[in-house]
């Protein structure tokens, strides 16, 4: 793809977001696109909406597990951009017509209180630059189509990773938590539709450990000259299949002792 591709495909991303009508297949258009192009294209959308007047608070991190990094074929994990319009109250009621597909995950939250780079960031030092953990659920959409109708060819891992890795949204749960004040790896979640339980998981499924899935972002993030930063929130990675929302869901996610998060789709 050309720098000119890159920027036109941005372009579409954001009017499909803007209209809520979907885009087709990156990947289909392009066959020859890969993992530079794609986060070319998320670099081409983050550009933009900070000249639409937006501000980045936060990252979230995907394809941490290895059931999802095998159905993609990837081995490696992806990540996205938090804007100041992505996040919701914990019980937010999200209009309808604000998502096109929404879907959800459920997910342990790290927001820090100073800044972290470099590559070779270690996992204390990600501990002692986090200000508190919390219960959170992401809330995925798609501005590319899941499916191209005609040919049933299924959305790349490089479509993802250009349309800001599907990302839509945060809701932070009440709770905050000092980072070692449980084992991360055993939180786990019980994830409701509706009263009537979707999905289970626990934290050890993002990398074996939550503040792992911190790591690998700041260290891929160094190598763009980047670094996370005070206040931030990072999306450690979801540790359940995600659940769909069609008008009418309410999504709560119960993590016992660590808390509880909750939101409704109009």
């Amino acid at each position: 793809m050309t720098p000119e591709d890159h920027a036109q495909a941005a372009t579409d991303l954001l009017q499909a977001e803007a209209t809520g009508q979907q885009i087709g297949l990156l990947t289909k258009a392009f066959p020859e696109m890969g993992m530079d192009d794609a986060y070319a294209i998320q670099n081409a959308i983050y550009r933009a909406k900070l000249e639409q007047g937006r501000k980045v608070v936060g990252w979230k991190i995907g394809l941490t597990s290895k059931a999802m990094q095998s159905a993609l074929n990837i081995d490696i994990p992806d990540s996205g951009i938090l804007f100041d319009d992505m996040v919701f109250a914990d019980g937010a009621i999200v209009p309808k017509g604000r998502f096109i597909q929404p879907r959800i995950e459920t997910e342990i939250a790290f927001v820090l209180n100073t800044a972290i780079g470099g590559a070779d960031v270690t996992r204390d030092e990600v501990l002692a630059a986090t200000d508190y953990v919390a219960p959170a659920l992401e809330i995925l959409d798609t501005r590319i189509l899941r499916a191209d109708p005609e040919t049933g060819q299924t959305r790349k891992v490089f479509d993802t990773i250009s349309d800001n890795a599907a990302n839509a949204g945060v809701v932070l749960g009440a709770q905050r938590h000092k980072v070692d004040a449980f084992d991360l790896r055993w939180v786990g979640a019980i994830t409701s539709r509706n009263a009537e339980v979707e999905e289970t998981g626990l934290g050890a499924g993002v990398l074996n450990d939550p503040v792992e899935s911190v790591v690998w972002l700041a260290r891929r993030m160094a190598q763009y000259g980047q670094s996370l930063e005070p206040g931030q929130i990072i999306l450690s990675g979801s540790f359940i299949r995600p659940v769909e929302c069609p008008s009418g869901s309410e999504i709560t996610a119960d993590f016992a002792g660590f808390g509880s998060v909750s939101v409704t789709f109009e």
